[in-house]
């Protein structure tokens, strides 16, 4: 998963993945029918800066990007969904806009959601120790606090970097991995930190969360996020993954194999299990229970956008817990004023307007999601590869046309030019 910050600096920059209230159960209204641009073949009347998304699409994929879904709604009542791949990808594959895709780290979200409706129905409180529901579970759990877990200032180690855990990033290891299992391999480490001190993202936080979250509830975070989020919002391709299997058509995504992966890559994460296809490796029945509560949920690009309207609108959060989630910590301590990550969500003022949003990691899968405070405008780009975004410097050609589509469908959010030449990126 990206380990990281999306929103590190001012502006779009990563450095890097309902029972109980009324009002969650209003059914969000459901969006215009999108414009859509399957390719440069379509013939929708395309305006300036849907054609500039399009073209971005495609640089995308010329610079090695198997397939990308874009999806920008820029509360006009009229989305564009935007689809492109690569030639070879297509005879596996026809890729459409509503695929499902793996959301990687973009499931903080929907789990930090989860919280704080229980915190609505007095059923946690954010200052609750983790003590309190994990008992001897999490060293100095009893000066770690929810709130502290849920904006990464807990201090604890991350689990994605502990060995065990790399074989089944890689495919490798088929298990099927509990809340427990992953906070266990985090809390084996030394904490970097003591708690409180700073923000430093750590997955083993949002393992810790789900933890909490089945205990105080004796329900699976599947069930959750079907009863608390899809089902009353209507998400019909929305959920927790607990294996490989897949609910509807779905995104393939791809890796490259050990034979084509760039050199900068370290060699424990350069061979993927899966099929081979044309230099790639087809990830997409890996199994994404390694993510846990940190990274396994599954949706579209529809479906989160229907999510992001009803959560900053506040069908899914009483107004306390909504301003809970929204009270940030500085990403950077030099930037005090700067993007700040609040409870499972960031926010940052971009040059074309302040956004809220998340992205996330899981091999084969990249996806970015935007809205504005209100929910009406929502962006979406979903990638069908992931390792470029852990390893930079080793697909610079990749990243850069991966960061400027994503700035640029964040402006186009707002109605806006995109200032490509001067605008910082998303990674």
């Amino acid at each position: 998963m990206v380990a990281v910050s999306l929103l590190a600096v001012t502006g779009l920059v990563s450095t890097v993945g309902y029972e109980g209230h009324a009002a969650a159960r209003t059914t969000a209204t459901p969006p215009t029918a999108p414009v859509r641009v399957a390719s440069a073949s379509a013939t929708v009347a395309q305006s300036p800066r849907h054609a500039q998304l399009n073209r971005l699409a495609k640089q995308l994929v010329a610079a090695g990007a198997p397939a990308v879904i874009v999806r920008v709604d820029d509360g006009h009542g009229r989305p564009t969904e935007i689809t492109e791949q690569a030639p070879w990808s297509r005879k596996y594959h026809q890729l459409r806009a509503e695929d499902e895709f793996r959301m990687g780290s973009n499931t903080k979200t929907m789990m930090a959601t989860l919280v704080l409706q229980l915190v609505g129905e007095d059923k946690l409180a954010l200052t609750d120790p983790v003590d309190t529901w994990l008992p001897g579970q999490v060293p100095n759990g009893r000066a770690i606090t929810l709130r502290m877990l849920l904006n990464h200032t807990s201090g604890l180690a991350d689990y994605t970097e502990d060995p065990a855990i790399l074989p089944a990033i890689m495919g490798k290891d088929p298990r099927r991995w509990t809340s427990e299992q992953l906070l266990a391999l985090g809390v084996r480490h030394d904490p970097p930190l003591p708690p409180g001190t700073r923000w430093s993202y750590s997955n083993t936080n949002y393992a810790a969360i789900g933890a909490v979250l089945e205990r105080v509830t004796g329900k699976s975070l599947a069930d959750l996020v079907r009863d608390r989020i899809a089902r009353p919002l209507h998400l019909e391709h929305t959920y927790y993954a607990t294996d490989s299997a897949w609910r509807g058509p779905h995104a393939q995504g791809y890796e490259p194999d050990a034979a084509h992966m760039p050199p900068g890559v370290p060699a424990e994460s350069r061979d993927f299990a899966g099929a081979h296809r044309d230099g790639q490796v087809d990830v997409s029945h890996n199994n994404p229970s390694w993510g846990g509560a940190a990274g396994a949920m599954v949706s579209t690009a529809h479906d989160w956008a229907r999510f992001y309207t009803a959560l900053m609108s506040g069908k899914l959060l009483p107004p306390a817990q909504l301003a809970q989630m929204r009270t940030t910590v500085p990403t950077d301590p030099d930037q005090p004023d700067g993007p700040g990550y609040g409870l499972g969500i960031e926010t940052a003022a971009t040059p074309c307007g302040t956004v809220w949003a998340h992205d996330g990691g899981i091999p084969g899968y990249l996806s970015t999601h935007v809205t504005d405070p209100t929910g009406r405008r929502t962006a979406t780009v979903l990638v069908a590869t992931e390792a470029f975004a852990e390893h930079p410097e080793a697909f610079p050609e990749l990243t850069k046309a991966a960061k400027t589509l994503q700035s640029a469908a964040m402006c186009a959010m707002f109605d806006r030019p995109a200032p490509i030449e001067r605008l910082p990126y998303y990674r």
